[in-house]
């Protein structure tokens, strides 16, 4: 029986160590491509790379249907703003909304939320530099692709290097099943996202804030989790993930201006993501705070990294505050709402 057990705990840790060092891998080559290539919105392949690791077990059929789908609306979105939608401010708002609208409901179903991310990032972002700039909007718009491409490839790369055990290797339970809730549940929980979110995007796309894009990615995918029940915690949650996650940023880009090198770089952000890789498969019922945190990190510090000084009119202190106070603003709404509904 002792040897049993003893194979049993032999198993798991070695089943531990494989998915630590697949998620390091992984993150660490998208981080690599990403700093090094640089092309547009580079710096969201890792955040993708990171959240496929947590949220699915295996790449499956879904994910790469998700992702053709993604890749066909990014490239709509970007063709609608390049030929004068833009010229039409109200018409713009009215379509951004119904399009976040959309993606908030598909983002409560498991099979999805990997589309509807990319979908909201689409929807801010490309509309956006549209305003700024018409023929950018494109070029966003195929930044975009190239990054949510780079992260399946290197998601399917990095099992079929170290693959889960064929036991494992299913969708994990309730991933689609929980996904069978009702359907004014689900429009419930999107309208109440889009109300605390739409005004502060509203906000941006009036005063054509300076800097402005990596704030929106921020808005994009925090905001998705708006959708999620008992938001009174929440509020909680997201505001310790996005202030530990922002301080992790300054500290990282305070040790680069230290020292200012390519594989001081690389090394660092290769202990981080090990650090948080063991967090997040040793702790796996604290792995929605670590992921947050991680997320938040990679979002604020590869925004400043991919950037070129062209790009950058603001500094990155500003752009944190920005953020912060983005953040602060759903957070406090957020709670509000959720404590005027329980009332």
């Amino acid at each position: 029986m002792s040897v049993n057990r003893t194979a049993v705990a032999e198993e798991s840790y070695g089943l531990l160590r494989r998915r630590i060092f697949r998620y390091t891998f992984g993150v660490m080559l998208a981080t690599v491509l990403a700093y090094s290539i640089n092309w547009t919105l580079a710096y969201i392949m890792p955040v993708f790379v990171a959240k496929f690791f947590v949220d699915r077990p295996v790449p499956t059929r879904e994910t790469f249907d998700e992702l053709f789908l993604a890749m066909v609306v990014t490239v709509l979105i970007a063709l609608g703003v390049s030929n004068g939608v833009t010229q039409y401010p109200l018409i713009l708002l009215l379509l951004i909304g119904l399009l976040m609208f959309w993606a908030y409901y598909l983002f409560q179903d498991p099979r999805w939320n990997f589309f509807a991310m990319i979908l909201m990032i689409a929807v801010l972002l490309v509309p956006y530099m549209g305003i700024i700039h018409p023929a950018a909007a494109l070029l966003l718009g195929k930044g975009l692709m190239v990054s949510g491409i780079g992260a399946v490839v290197i998601f399917w790369l990095m099992h079929q290097i170290l693959p889960e055990p064929v036991s494992v290797s299913e969708l994990p339970s309730g991933q689609s099943r929980n996904a069978e809730q009702s359907e004014a549940l689900r429009v419930g929980y999107a309208l109440k996202a889009l109300a605390i979110s739409f005004p502060v995007i509203v906000y941006f796309y009036y005063f054509q804030i300076s800097g402005a894009l990596l704030t929106l990615a921020f808005i994009g995918i925090l905001s998705l989790q708006l959708t999620r029940s008992g938001s009174i915690k929440l509020s909680a949650f997201l505001l310790m993930t996005n202030v530990a996650g922002g301080g992790l940023a300054i500290v990282a880009y305070e040790l680069l201006v230290i020292t200012p090198w390519f594989p001081f770089l690389l090394a660092m952000m290769t202990l981080f993501t090990l650090l948080f890789a063991q967090k997040l498969y040793e702790e796996p019922h604290k792995a929605p705070v670590y992921a947050g945190i991680f997320s938040a990190m990679l979002v604020v510090f590869g925004s400043v990294i991919s950037a070129s000084g062209k790009e950058i009119d603001v500094s990155f202190y500003t752009r944190i505050g920005q953020i912060l106070m983005a953040s602060t603003y759903l957070v406090l709404v957020a709670w509000l709402v959720d404590r005027h509904a329980s009332e």
